[in-house]
């Protein structure tokens, strides 16, 4: 089974509009989105600890669906174990 990749290196970039200050942005990679489930749109809030390292926090964060179906089946097994063999 292969590692996943926990580091993703990417650049701050700065999208400056006439008229106004620079605003920095920050992109997510796609991998690292779906790993935890991150949706277009979702509130996010950083937490400075220093100077060089941040805590990404996801106040509404969705509980984690696997983890749920994992629960599922371990309660209930899948209907396919329970029928009697014909």
């Amino acid at each position: 089974m292969s590692e996943m990749q926990t580091k993703y290196s990417l650049k701050i970039q700065a999208i400056r509009s006439k008229g106004q200050q620079a605003r920095l942005y920050v992109y997510f990679p796609l991998p690292l989105a779906a790993a935890i489930g991150l949706q277009a749109g979702e509130e996010v809030q950083w937490e400075l600890l220093d100077r060089s390292e941040l805590h990404l926090t996801r106040p509404n964060a969705p509980e984690a669906t696997t983890l749920l179906r994992a629960l599922k089946t371990e309660i209930a097994p899948p209907a396919s174990e329970t029928q009697p063999a014909k």
